[in-house]
């Protein structure tokens, strides 16, 4: 696509196509979490080929054509709800939802042969932060098996926001994100992100916090690993970052 300036995405698409090699070992699977399904109850996609949904309106037509034919994993998405409702959580399988734009965008670059079979798992209605992470926490233990556990989100999400007239306030947002995120120990982390409505301007950050809580997954999946930040840059005028644990 075109952008204005060119390079918007540029540093963006170098780090997410660089991350197979800082990961490692290939992942057995990945679970992602995406901001763009949200359902009343936790849904994890359970079709063995599923299709690609292409949730935004208004791109070029070659947007619309786009292909990523990864496999689903229908056995891990029985797992991951029985691990949800062994902890108490009410969740099902959805054996005809597809990969939204937050799944297939960026693994398209960062694993961009397709063959490792992806879950993705909704948010739950209410967008509880708290009840985010728990759900991350119940689902700790399939990072000894060798799933990758991603939050696909974004660290600021405010359509109308982005311009140099909102970068003061993202960067204090930004920074207040870092510093909670990297807190020396996972209990406060957590803690902190329960409150994140605190965070200096976090209402002009995240107007609505679906592109946040996948994060929350993720911490809570970290279990006692610290998180550090591995990217950040200046995306049409606002500062965005990218963050890791374990």
């Amino acid at each position: 696509m075109h952008w204005n300036p060119p390079d918007t995405w540029k540093k963006m698409g170098a780090w997410l196509g660089s991350l197979a090699g800082s990961i490692g070992a290939t992942p057995k699977a990945i679970v992602v979490i995406s901001g763009h399904w949200e359902r009343p109850e936790f849904s994890v996609t359970g079709s063995p080929h599923p299709p690609l949904i292409y949730d935004y309106q208004g791109f070029p037509p070659h947007t619309y054509q786009l292909r990523y034919d990864a496999p689903g994993a229908p056995v891990l998405a029985q797992q991951i709800a029985g691990m949800l409702s062994q902890a108490g959580f009410a969740a099902r399988v959805d054996d005809e939802r597809g990969f939204d734009h937050g799944v297939f965008i960026p693994f398209k670059l960062v694993y961009p042969g397709a063959d490792i079979p992806i879950v993705q798992l909704s948010l739950r209605g209410g967008l509880d932060p708290k009840t985010h992470i728990e759900a991350g926490r119940a689902l700790e233990p399939l990072r000894k098996q060798g799933v990758l556990i991603v939050g696909s989100g974004m660290s600021y999400h405010n359509l109308r926001g982005f311009g140099d007239e909102f970068g003061p306030a993202s960067d204090q947002f930004d920074a207040w994100l870092t510093d909670a995120v990297c807190s020396p120990d996972a209990e406060t982390r957590n803690q902190r992100l329960e409150q994140w409505e605190t965070a200096p301007h976090a209402r002009l950050a995240h107007p609505r916090e679906e592109h946040l809580l996948p994060l929350m997954v993720a911490s809570g999946a970290a279990a006692k690993e610290l998180g550090r930040r591995v990217f950040s840059d200046r995306v049409m005028g606002v500062a965005v970052s990218a963050y890791r644990f374990g």
